[in-house]
């Protein structure tokens, strides 16, 4: 049986990578899972500089998932090199190293002293929002993804792969304007954005008022966003939004999604990781299933 992927020309052992932001760099989640087993680790989110990330309260429990206004916090690259890519070193795992920036110099700065350390993959998080478009996110206008997707890829050493929103009237012209911009591989979805009231406090439930929200509650969402993103453009998908199990996982790589990530469910169960792994080696051995590529975009 073969779970091995080519994902931007990269060997992965299996599809199975971690959602930024839920796994921390792999170090807070190594005593309970072994990061060798995965096919790839997926950092948290790396700025140019240190982010202190937005006021708290920052999460809050909804029905089906969970709303979260982190704001991005994270140590800058510098740090982050220094350290989390250390740690991950010594794992035998692929690393997708999150970035993210408010201005287009600042994803490029963190691209450049990327550029010549361990990372196997950049996944850009164009959710951010533009400072120099009056906070409008990166990833909701299809001439700002492209100009950044550009802007990236002219100083990438590694393969990029461009996050994409959910929160935008069609996910196919996004998807499209990064592929123009040079984009080897589109990873989807983004949190969707969401709200939710305190009614005992008659206040917001996050600072922020408004948070990503995650979690099962975004998968028929999500899969169908995958589905019609696979169907216009010819680069990968890294699909993810509310995988909890193997038949989660399975419904995207069927929808045409060659890796997947698991995300909010790291938070209440640690293993789910590697619980997807198996389910997927169990639903390949009960179909007889020999490589999991022939289940990609099988539904057509």
């Amino acid at each position: 049986m073969n779970m091995k992927v080519n994902f931007c020309g990269i060997e992965m052992k299996n599809p199975v990578t971690t959602a930024s932001g839920t796994f921390g760099s792999g170090m807070e989640y190594a005593e309970y899972v072994d990061l060798s087993k995965l096919g790839a680790v997926t950092t948290k989110g790396v700025a140019n500089v240190p982010w202190p990330g937005n006021p708290t309260p920052r999460i809050a429990e909804t029905y089906g998932g969970m709303i979260n206004a982190i704001g991005l916090q994270n140590p800058g690259v510098d740090t982050f090199i220094n350290r989390d890519l250390k740690f991950l070193e010594a794992y035998d795992t692929r690393v997708i190293v999150n970035v993210c920036g408010r201005t287009k110099e600042d994803y490029v700065d963190v691209v450049e002293k990327l550029a010549d350390t361990s990372a196997d993959l950049l996944e850009i998080n164009i959710s951010c929002p533009n400072v120099k478009e009056g906070g409008i996110a990166f990833g909701q206008k299809a001439d700002a993804a492209y100009e950044i997707t550009k802007a990236v890829k002219e100083v990438a050493k590694q393969p990029v792969i461009m996050k994409l929103s959910p929160n935008v009237t069609d996910i196919t012209e996004m998807a499209r304007a990064v592929e123009a911009g040079g984009a080897d591989a589109v990873s989807l979805i983004n949190t969707l954005t969401g709200m939710k009231i305190d009614i005992n406090k008659r206040a917001f439930a996050v600072a922020n008022k408004t948070g990503g929200l995650s979690g099962p509650a975004v998968k028929p969402v999500a899969v169908r966003m995958v589905y019609q993103v696979a169907n216009a453009v010819s680069i990968p998908i890294l699909g993810m939004g509310g995988i909890a199990n193997a038949e989660d996982a399975l419904e995207f790589i069927m929808a045409g999604a060659t890796m997947v990530a698991v995300g909010t469910a790291n938070f209440a169960n640690p293993n789910t990781t590697e619980e997807v792994i198996e389910g997927i080696k169990q639903y390949m051995d009960k179909y007889g299933v020999k490589d999991i590529n022939e289940l990609i975009g099988c539904v057509k």
